[in-house]
This record gives structure tokens, sequence and C-alpha cells, in this order.
């Protein structure tokens, strides 16, 4: 009567379902309505943490080392006993050392200052109130020379000079007690280091006489001298150089240049003599015609008192003379000088161009080592010009100080850097890629405005620099990187100032 059956099931379609799928809301149900609402995360609350993994195992176990770490006091204290009479002794050494005698502590950021690392003199030349005339570097860099003399009221003959060398490389460098000291007869004007052989200096004197010391011999470092013939100058010589011999290539000969108006190339011989290989004059008759010199129907020399070649052609020159004017000048002349006086060797006309002059004799002149056509001249009107041998207009002019301007010089490292030395006792150092009109930093050599007479870049150690003054100073300037590292563009720049037409 009874038995197991299965009855058929109801279907009740969901209406809230379907619309919920579609429209994301209720039609019709039998509760309340039901809000939905889409998060980020399901949690209630939420962190931000710097990493999302655990800490490493070696993290933990250096921290659990640092936290662990103790300091063993007394066997610290031992140990400093231990070493307590060394460390005393050493200090005591450094003390008494002198090894940083000169030495001008900077406490300024190098990239943004000059600083002074030697301050050199001789007291003996001081003593005398000899002046610093010249200064040059060896070969090598590493050894500063300089000349003792006069510039503002020299005696011919009976004042007794010196030339000094400093080895800056040397550890027991003594800022007043110079490596050689030579002894010279007269005023030395000019010094000049061989391009190569570190130890050979030359030198040219208020005599007029031209001589090359070996600084390697201690007791007699004279090895060639001109000697007073008809060949040598009549005046003072402001200036030596070393000239590469056009024969061969391997050999200088020495250049002197004198106020006598001459230009002399010596050949060195086995005997101890320079003598006479080549020679210029300078006749006021004998140039180009835009130059307004006094003439007179006799001979009038003309006084020349520097000289710098080119760095891209070996035959031109330029030379600064005592009548304000700078002049391009070729060692190819063939024209012959006015004959002025008897000399050994007939002696050219070699002015071929004159430029803009200065308001009084030029002082110095300076050819870049950058551009085959810039030169840079500067003299006692207190005025530097930057010239294109190309024309005859400067172009640009700046007046640097109300006194003279003994020397001026090219950076050999950055194409728009030179540097001038003033008579008022500053050494001023130009960036044309920051401006063409004030100095980007004025160094002050002497503090009571005694001039300063030369000045020299260190082709080796690009960062040093030295100036010599009236007071009988070398000091050594370390220049900050923003003198010596070259810019991207500053070649560029360099092309721009040069192809500037003066109208």
């Amino acid at each position: 009567m009874l038995r197991d059956g299965v009855a058929r099931g109801a279907d009740v379609e969901s209406l809230w379902r379907r619309d919920q799928g579609t429209r994301c809301e209720a039609k019709s149900c039998q509760t309340g309505e039901i809000s939905t609402v889409e998060v980020a995360v399901q949690s209630h609350s939420s962190r931000d943490a710097g990493m999302q993994t655990d800490q490493s195992e070696e993290t933990v176990q250096d921290l659990d080392l640092q936290q662990e770490a103790s300091v063993d006091y007394g066997g610290l204290l031992l140990f400093l006993k231990g070493v307590e009479d060394v460390v005393i002794k050493e200090l005591n050494k450094n003390w008494r050392s002198h090894a940083f005698d000169g030495f001008e502590v900077n406490w300024v950021d190098q990239n943004e200052t000059v600083s002074c690392l030697h301050s050199l003199s001789y007291p003996e030349a001081q003593d005398q109130k000899l002046q610093v005339t010249s200064i040059s570097w060896n070969a090598t860099g590493s050894v500063v020379a300089c000349s003792y003399g006069r510039l503002d009221d020299g005696d011919w003959s009976t004042e007794k000079s010196y030339v000094c060398t400093w080895n800056l490389d040397r550890r027991g460098l003594n800022p007043k007690h110079p490596d050689l000291v030579v002894d010279v007869p007269s005023s030395v004007m000019s010094l000049a280091f061989h391009p190569s052989q570190p130890s050979l200096i030359a030198g040219g004197l208020y005599s007029g006489e031209v001589l090359v010391w070996d600084t390697s011999r201690i007791e007699d470092p004279l090895i060639w001298r001109t000697g007073m013939t008809d060949d040598t100058h009549t005046d003072p010589v402001y200036q030596v150089d070393w000239l590469q011999d056009s024969k061969h290539s391997h050999h200088f000969q020495v250049l002197s240049i004198s106020t006598d108006g001459k230009i002399l190339v010596w050949q060195t011989e086995k005997d101890g003599q320079l003598t006479l290989a080549e020679g210029f004059a300078l006749v006021a008759q004998q140039l180009p015609r835009s130059t307004k010199l006094k003439r007179t129907r006799g001979e009038t020399a003309v006084g020349v008192t520097s000289i710098s070649f080119s760095h891209f052609d070996p035959t031109v020159f330029i030379i600064g003379v005592e009548g304000g004017y700078s002049l391009k000048c070729s060692t190819a002349v063939e024209t012959t000088a006015v004959p002025s006086s008897s000399s050994s060797v007939p002696l050219k006309a070699p002015a071929q161009f004159a430029f803009f002059p200065h308001g009084g004799p030029v002082y110095c002149v300076s050819c870049s080592p950058f551009h085959r056509n810039l030169f840079l001249s500067g003299g006692t009107d207190g005025h530097v010009h930057l010239h294109s041998m190309l024309q005859a207009e400067p172009l640009i002019s700046l007046q640097l100080s109300k006194k003279y301007l003994f020397s001026v010089r090219w950076s050999p490292v950055r194409p728009l850097v030179f540097a001038a030395a003033s008579g008022e006792g500053e050494v001023q150092l130009f960036d044309f890629g920051k401006s063409s009109q004030k100095p980007a930093v004025s160094i002050k050599q002497t503090s009571d405005q005694t001039p300063v007479y030369c000045i020299e870049f260190n082709i080796k150690h690009t960062q040093l620099l030295a100036a010599g003054d009236a007071s009988g100073m070398v000091k050594i300037w370390q220049l900050s990187s923003d003198f010596i590292q070259q810019g991207p563009r500053e070649m560029n720049h360099l092309e721009q100032l040069a192809n500037e037409v003066t109208e």
C-alpha cells in the first residue's frame, strides 16, 4: 500500500539574480534592498610598508651582531698604552719638519678659488732689494727657476745678481733655501729652460750678454756664453728663448731680444762659446708704413721688448716694441736690414705687418696655443689687446690696470683662459667663456701693491701658475678645476672670437 515516490519539483525563476546580473539593481525581492560596493581589498584597514617581502636572513643576522657586539675597553686601553711612545715620537718628528713651510691653508672649495702652495724667496737677494725679473719651469714641470735683477733702475756692471731654482717635488723643500744658487756679475733680466733637457737654462743679462747654465753641475754650472763681442747686444736682453734648428730637428738654438733693436739666434760651440747663427734688426725706416714712429734721416733702431712664436707656423712670430706697436714678423724674409752695426752675420728686416698701437711700450705678447691667428699684447697703458693676425684693429681691448702690465700668458690647456700680471700687485685670470670684460679671479700677490713682473703657466702640471714680484718673492698658485678643464664648446667659442671683424 505504501511505496516510495518522487514528486516533480516546481521551478521558480529568480527575478533578483537575473536583474542583478544585467543592471546591478533589484526589481523585486521579498527582503529589504541589498547594497553592493566594489573595493580594492576586503579587509577593513590598510598599511603601507617599505617592502612586501620578509627580511633576508643576512640582514637579520647583521642586526643581531650589532646588538650583541661589545667593546673590550680594557684591551683597547692596553693597545693604546703600547703604541703611545711610537705615536708621540712620530708626532714630534712631524712637528719639527719643514715639509709644509710656505703652504697656506685654503678652507674654501677648490672649484671656486685659487690657493697659494708655496712662497719662495732667496733672503740674500731680498736684502739687496733685488726683484724677480723672470720665471721659467723646466721640462719635467717639477723645477721652477727665477732670475734676480732690477727692472726699475738697473746697473750695467757693478750689481751682483742670482739665478735660483727650487724642486717642488723635493721632500725637504725649504722655501727660503733654493736648491741651487748661481752668482751672476750683472742683473739677469730673462730666463728660459730648455724645452727637452731639464737641466739647461738660458739667461739674458743687463749687460747684453747671453749665458747658458747646466744646473746639474753644482760647482761650475756655466757652460756657454756669448762674451762681449761686436755681435753681442748693446742693451739689456729682455727675453731669451730656445728655437728649434730648421736644419736639425733635435737641435735647439738660443734666441735673444733687446732694446738695441736686434733679434739674435745663437748656436752652441764646443769651446763654450755661443756664436751668432742668424739675426734680425728692427729699424724705423723699414717698418710697415702704418706705424707712426718718429722717423729721422739716420738709422733709428726700434727697441724690442717681447717676442712670441706661432704654435702653428715656426716662421711666424709677434714682437712688441717700445713705440707701442705689436708687429707680425717672419724668419723667412730675405730683405737685409739697414746696416746699423758691424755684425759677423748679415741681419734681416723681419717686420711685415703692424697692429693698432698701445698707449705706451708693449711689454708682453703671447700667441694662442689653440688658434693660429690669435695673440695677446699688454703694455704700460694697462690694456690687454686680443688681436687677430688678419686685421690691424684689436678684437677686444681690456683695461686691467691703472698702472703697467708686465706680463700676459695664454693658458696651455684652456683656449679661453689667460693670465696677466699688473703693476698693482695682482695676477688676474680671465675666462672669455664667462666674461669678455671682467676677470674671473683677481689674485693679490702682494699686500702693498708691489708690481708683479712675470708669470708662467706650468705645461706639465697644468694646475700650477708661478708669479714673481718686485719684492723678490715667487709664489706658486694652484688653479682650481675651472681653469684647467676644457669645456665642450670652448674651441667653437674661440673660433667665434677670431672671426669677429672690427668695422
